[in-house]
């Protein structure tokens, strides 16, 4: 039997505790126990949950069992409980008590629990298999960066104490003369049946807000009786900046806001649900962000979660600026969101019909026509998470996401009305939402695929998307560049007998990736181009359709997909400038079943940039932007690339439904010798003094209190990064004087 518990938290007298067991085979039955210290059987609610990731380390593939479990019981402080798991005959007892639970949530305890995991037998396995297959240097480093990964990861209430404003510097906004033009904020609230214990800790958190020019709308649609009338007269006796209806009856959420709305005289609206908590510079961050971009309509910032009993936050989600496909692909906004009252009143109120997700429809509503959004990246909203609550049980509102899926398809009716959408389903998770786009027919896609020698793979690449593919109208152009080895001739010849759709044509000059690319695309006859490396193999048949599901767009210049190392940990799920001083890959070596932060790595969303290992876009905007800048040669041109489309003013798409294996650097090797080295960087210096803007302002599609010393979104080390700073390259400016 294994097990871990990877989560403990006490909130409002019970303990919740998230983790995961298995047996030596799939389907061996669990038995869980709860006792108190007198050994007394203690009551507790458990869910069980999927665990694939799990799955697919201790039985090789992902099984339809259940794995984990959220265990949920009464928890008296001072008290010693043991949770009690039975499984194939052993029995395992942990223990929690107060001291336990606060050495165990400990960063240096957190560290110990990661090596730990490197280090067991399951691991050591894995890391043979992979010795055998790749060799000992592939193993160092794959183990280096592994071994980086428990480099100390701030617990985020630690780090958002180190983060937040001091009682100085909120003081000094308290002071801070309001101006003849200070926006008035209208808070409007929707209440219904909420606990006076949290509507007075939210009435009380916006009455303390540092920035004052505001008034508080809120709407009672409780029942008869069972209104908070009693609280709300309290309040508004003591402050008139609260002004409340009572309904006498519940108009549904979006009734119920649009009540609370009717009310509202502010010149900014902003949203705020009845249980949750704004912390005190909320609204002076946003009068601040408006202040400093004129023209601003909408704004939104980052937010976190708050326990039921108010005694801690956790689950931060550090968003990107506006994105519009992750929009369409989950409600990444949220919270907090403010809308200009004017541009309110151009959309609309509230739309009933979308209840459960009336929120969304409404921020689609308004982000379509805004002239300016702004995203605040800082922790402006504490979003309260009780145990049923869409926070922390999405499956308690299934009505919710379905109203998201209309949500969403109206959207695209309203803004791409002659764009057809098969279906709206769920994503990796409740709502998350994956659309299957329609394709009225199939342009040509030219396939540009570079290539050395490697016939073999290069076999693979080409059959793999003609034979296993679902899209067919595929050209095939192999640009020959420089092979040696007989065979390879002979495999130009007979691939090019069998598939009348594949030519070979040849590059005789030295190996440079940008030129070779430039190349390909003159012998394209296609209306798309696929650029493609020859260790590209194809996994999911629809890929280039659900590519294309995107790129028929006119807003889209180009799309990219996921790429899976021969182990099926991630190679690419979109890029971020400056990670690493320059540009990386985003959660790399994360198992593909992995979570990633806010599942961001199998969602659909707009990035800076895309690899060119397998990259769609078009052939006309190639031309328009020069196409690959030859300057550089090996290295960061397909970023290089993506940057002048985005200049064009066209997105980047990331669809991570395209899958695709990458057997990557089989061809040309690593950046291993002093010459290779020397050149490498010399073409990070000429990227950075090409794009020096974003490097210095930071990606928008990231966010500047996550790392750019990892690329798993991670919290800033602040020790040794601060907050919004790039990323430092020792060396590099002897070569930015170079070149």
């Amino acid at each position: 039997m294994k097990y871990k518990i990877d989560v403990v938290r006490v909130r409002e007298n019970y303990i919740t505790l998230n983790g995961w067991v298995v047996g030596r085979h799939p389907e061996s039955g669990v038995l869980y126990s709860v006792l108190d210290e007198r050994k007394e059987p203690v009551p507790f609610k458990i869910v069980s949950t999927r665990r694939d990731d799990v799955s697919v380390i201790y039985f090789k593939k992902v099984v339809d069992r259940d794995f984990g479990f959220d265990i949920r019981f009464p928890y008296e402080r001072g008290r010693n409980y043991w949770l009690v798991i039975r499984c194939e005959g052993h029995t395992a007892k942990i223990k929690y008590n107060e001291e336990l639970i606060a050495k165990r949530a400990s960063t240096a305890h957190k560290r110990m629990e990661k090596l730990r995991d490197l280090c067991n037998m399951e691991t050591v396995r894995v890391a043979l298999e992979y010795l055998a297959k790749h060799g000992p240097k592939a193993l160092y480093l794959k183990s280096r960066n592994k071994l980086k990964g428990i480099d100390s990861d701030f617990e985020y209430a630690e780090w958002y104490e180190k983060t937040k404003p001091t009682e100085e510097e909120l003081e000094r906004e308290r002071r801070e003369a309001l101006t003849e033009g200070s926006p008035l904020f209208s808070i409007v609230i929707p209440v219904f049946q909420t606990p006076d214990k949290y509507l007075k800790e939210l009435l009380d958190s916006i009455l303390s807000q540092t920035y004052k020019k505001l008034e508080i709308c809120i709407a009672d649609g409780s029942p008869a009786g069972k209104d908070k009338g009693a609280v709300l007269r309290e309040y508004a006796a003591k402050d008139p900046r609260v002004r409340f209806r009572i309904l006498g009856k519940n108009l549904g959420i979006a009734g119920n806001t649009n009540a609370a709305l009717e009310m509202a005289a502010g010149d900014f609206i902003a949203l705020c649900d009845h249980d949750d908590v704004l912390p005190p510079h909320a609204l002076y961050e946003c009068a601040r962000a408006i202040r400093e971009n004129p023209g601003c309509d909408c704004l939104y910032s980052d937010e976190d979660k708050l326990d039921m009993d108010g005694g801690a936050l956790f689950d931060p989600n550090f968003k990107p600026d506006f994105n519009q496909d992750l929009l369409t692909s989950v409600n990444y906004i949220c919270h907090l969101f403010l809308v200009r009252r004017t541009l309110q009143r151009a959309v609309g109120s509230f739309d009933p019909a979308y209840d459960g997700a009336q929120d969304y429809d409404f921020i689609f509503r308004v982000t379509e026509k805004a002239e300016k959004i702004v995203h605040i990246p800082k922790v402006l909203y504490h979003w309260r998470c009780s145990f049923n609550s869409t926070a922390s049980n999405p499956e308690s509102k299934l009505y919710a996401f379905e109203a998201g899926a209309r949500a969403i398809r109206a959207h695209y009716q309203r803004v791409w009305p002659a764009l057809k959408i098969d279906d709206i389903r769920k994503g990796v998770d409740y709502g998350i939402y994956h659309t299957y786009f329609h394709l009225e027919s199939e342009p040509l896609i030219s396939v540009i695929i570079p290539n050395k020698d490697h016939s073999d793979d290069l076999d693979t690449a080409i059959r793999s998307l003609a034979e296993k593919g679902t899209y067919k109208n595929l050209e095939f152009i192999v640009v020959e560049n420089n092979s040696t080895e007989q065979k390879t001739s002979a495999y130009y010849e007979k691939i090019q007998r069998e598939m009348p759709n594949v030519r070979v044509v040849k590059w005789p000059g030295a190996f440079n990736f940008s030129a070779i690319q430039n190349f390909g695309e003159r012998y394209a006859r296609g209306e798309y181009l696929l650029l493609m490396n020859n260790d590209v193999e194809l996994i999911n048949p629809d890929s280039l359709r659900e590519m294309m599901g995107y790129a028929q767009r006119s807003d889209v210049g180009i799309v990219g997909c996921r790429l899976l190392y021969e182990d099926d940990t991630i190679q690419h799920a979109g890029v971020v400038i400056g990670f690493g001083g320059i540009a990386g890959h985003t959660f790399i070596g994360l198992h593909e079943v992995q979570n990633s932060y806010f599942h961001r790595a199998v969602t659909a969303q707009d990035y800076s940039a895309v690899t060119a290992a397998c990259m769609l876009t078009k052939k006309d905007l190639f031309e328009q932007a020069g196409g690959f800048t030859e300057e550089l040669a090996v290295a960061f041109n397909d970023i290089d690339y993506c940057l002048k489309i985005r200049a064009l003013g066209k997105l980047v798409v990331y669809n991570p439904y395209a899958l695709f294996h990458h057997y990557e650097s089989k061809s040309r090797g690593l950046e291993d010798t002093p010459e290779k080295v020397d050149r490498f960087n010399r073409e990070v210096a000429k990227f950075m003094k090409r794009w020096p803007e974003i490097l210095k302002n930071g990606d928008p599609y990231y966010n500047p209190n996550l790392t750019l010393r990892k690329s798993d979104f991670s919290l800033r080390d602040l020790n040794k990064e601060k907050i919004g700073e790039p990323y430092h390259m020792p060396g590099i400016e002897k070569y930015l004087e170079e070149v």
